[in-house]
């Protein structure tokens, strides 16, 4: 192939300078990529070769500017990995990530570079930097030092080595798991259906069609899954499908994880040894506001102490409900547990999930979302069909300030396919950044997996589904309102405990009765919700809340298991496990069922010892919000600070002196409790 037909290789000639979708083929990432690798090893010679003393320009900022080819085709190969994948491409991942790994290890580890970084590290005091600058410094510093450029001889070879393991890993990880959620399917008769209202129905209906079947195919993915746990009353078939989810990557198949796994957490903790830190969570939280596995325990053991009585209580009421509708003797097992907990919740609030959905029509709720923003920020957004897109599905807006000057761009991607790994999440196409004077803006994405449209139906989401698209949106206003000099420290690029407060406090608008009158309308009649629905949802809010509590601290004790053993473990994975959590589990233990090799977040993704980092961000949140709810949900100069102080600066400060300027004062944990109802 001649390089001026590779579309990464020439200028985009796109509005905004956007990815240009519409030519990217999947023959384009792998010489554009090697041709990139090429093009840094060139800008770090330069670096390393100049002759000229380093200084903070000629060093730090020149490393910082370099790989700019190589990061525009990585950037949207990974984002498509997640989000619009191919065999092709999979198999290309499997090629590349060994090179692409080898080439980011001869730059952390390579010698003469680092002599260069030190020399200006040392200088520190004498250069007197200040803000971005002194940060970028240190960054680069601290980065290199944890990348291995302190080892030597043999370490630095096993660190090398390692590395490269550990990105293999990660991919083919991710890669399982995807193969055995598409791999499920479940078709079954209308008969078989009962309980199941009518949206999901429709769904399975749907999905048995585009897979060429007669009946209603149910699958792993959100959509299908979650309201058959919660509505089907064949309980024998919800343990069918619940054992099918909670058993996936355990299978005595080419996509088992438990393997994996034990590599994946041998792994990191060698690589923490090897850096001179005990364990690999130690090794993590040194780079995050938590700062100590001490303080994410103390945490975790804050919430069970305040939690675990009323989850007990929680617990206790289901059960109930469910021996009240079968006999006395009946033991509630997991996979019955969405489905009694709805029907208490019916009979306490009277509220139907599915009774709502009409008034959350997707198009409309994506307006008041974006209203939200215009109100709180005084920005606009514009959809434009000239910005090229990587699927049908996906819209792609032009985002403007509250003086009409050009913010960002944002791409929206809503429903699920084959090609999408499952959950919802936030990414960039391009971080922002300063250069000689002007502000490079970025390009952000959110992408989910809500329930899609239906034969004469838009789509109609659940209440949980809105407050998803609230909290990616909230991750996607950091995106967008970034205003950094370097890329490096745009956006979201913070500490990982910190980077969910701007998504979890987007989600607190979600029970705001001002906010939801705004856009709940029925999507046939127009009419407005009733206030009394509104009631409903507001009443509901804190519905089994301590439930959900434990449950989210089961799987920070996990995560942190996992993460703080000193030693190799070739133990059994599923046994380790259950006992890591055994403490914040509720429900009898399913001997069978396995959490470790689908967790994704902490095997694959960036929260290995950092799941805590959700519920780390709710005491932030719901402590940042307070200062809303005090001067109004809408208050504009609330929006401004939080804006100006939080959102716009990335990862330029220490985030808790962030936070203190926007909120005067440290967090405590006591405004998660109240707004909860674990305390008054």
């Amino acid at each position: 192939m001649s390089e001026n037909k590779n579309p990464f290789l020439e200028p985009y000639n796109t509005l905004h300078d956007t990815a240009p979708f519409h030519l990217i083929q999947t023959v384009h990432y792998e010489p554009a990529m090697m041709i990139g690798m090429r093009k840094q090893n060139e800008e770090i010679d330069t670096i390393v070769d100049n002759p000229e003393a380093p200084t903070f320009q000629n060093t730090i900022v020149a490393l910082e500017k370099s790989g700019a080819l190589l990061d525009r085709v990585t950037t949207v190969f990974s984002n498509l990995m997640s989000a619009e994948t191919s065999d092709e491409m999979q198999e290309l991942a499997e090629k590349i990530t060994p090179l692409l790994t080898e080439h980011s290890n001869n730059i952390s580890l390579n010698e003469k570079l680092f002599a260069r970084i030190k020399a200006v590290y040392e200088q520190k005091d004498s250069l007197k930097l200040e803000g971005e600058d002194a940060r970028l410094l240190q960054n680069t510093y601290d980065g290199f030092v944890r990348n291995g450029a302190n080892l030597e001889g043999e370490d630095k070879e096993t660190f090398r080595r390692l590395n490269t393991e550990l990105n293999m890993l990660t991919l083919r990880f991710s890669q399982n798991l995807l193969k055995e959620t598409n791999r499920y399917e479940l078709t079954l008769t209308a008969e078989q259906l009962k309980g199941l209202p009518e949206s999901a129905i429709e769904n399975y209906a749907q999905t048995a069609k585009e897979k060429g079947k007669e009946g209603y195919t149910v699958t792993l993915d959100a959509p299908s899954f979650v309201p058959f746990m919660k509505y089907c009353d064949d309980r024998q078939l919800r343990r069918q499908v619940y054992m099918a989810y909670n058993t996936q990557c355990t299978h005595d198949n080419e996509y088992n994880n438990i393997n994996i796994v034990k590599k994946l957490v041998n792994i990191r903790m060698e690589l923490a040894h090897l850096l001179g830190f005990s364990t690999y969570a130690e090794y993590k939280l040194q780079k995050r506001m938590a700062e100590t596995s001490s303080a994410v325990y103390r945490l975790l053991d804050q919430l069970l102490d305040a939690y675990t009585s009323t989850a007990h209580k929680e617990i206790e009421e289901v059960k109930a409900m469910a021996r009240e509708l079968e006999d006395k003797n009946f033991e509630l097992m997991p996979w019955d547990w969405a489905y009694y907990s709805e029907k208490l919740k019916n009979r306490k609030f009277n509220l139907n999930e599915e009774e709502l959905r009409p008034y959350f029509e997707l198009s409309r709720v994506e307006k008041s979302v974006f209203g939200l923003a215009t109100r709180l920020y005084g920005i606009t957004f514009k959809e434009n069909k000239e910005i090229p897109v990587y699927h049908p599905d996906v819209k792609a807006y032009e985002v403007f300030d509250r003086d009409n000057s050009f913010l960002a761009v944002l791409y929206t991607d809503f429903h699920p396919r084959p090609g999408k790994r499952p959950g919802a999440w936030m990414t960039s196409y391009k971080e922002q950044w300063m250069e000689k004077g002007i502000d490079s803006r970025p390009h952000v994405s959110v992408t989910m997996n809500f329930s899609k449209p239906s034969v004469g139906k838009p789509a109609l989401l659940t209440f949980q589904e809105v407050n998803t698209f609230l909290h990616e949106f909230g991750h996607a206003l950091h995106g967008m309102f970034a205003r950094t000099t370097y890329a490096s420290m745009s956006g979201t690029s913070v500490y990982w405990d910190f980077v969910e407060l701007p998504s979890q406090i987007m989600e607190n608008f979600a029970t705001e009765k001002e906010f939801l009158n705004t856009f709940a309308q029925h999507y046939q009649t127009g009419e407005p919700i009733p206030a009394e629905l509104v009631q409903k949802i507001v009443d509901a809010s804190n519905f089994n809340v301590a439930y959900a509590c434990l449950r989210q601290v089961s799987f920070g004790l996990l995560d942190m298991a996992w993460y703080t053993r000193r030693e190799t473990f070739d133990n059994d994975v599923r046994t380790y496990e259950k006992e890591a959590w055994r403490k914040a589990q509720l429900l009898p233990a399913v001997e069978e069922t396995c959490m470790s090799v689908q967790f994704a977040h902490i095997m694959a993704g960036g929260y290995s010892a950092g799941y805590y980092s959700y519920k780390w961000a709710e005491v932030l949140d719901a402590d940042a919000f307070s200062l809303f709810k005090e001067k109004g949900i809408f208050n504009q100069e609330v929006a401004a600070s939080f804006r100006k102080n939080i959102l716009s600066k990335g990862g330029t400060e220490h985030p808790m002196v962030l936070y203190k300027r926007f909120r005067g004062q440290e967090p405590s944990i006591g405004a998660l409790l109240k707004r909860n109802g674990i305390s008054n």
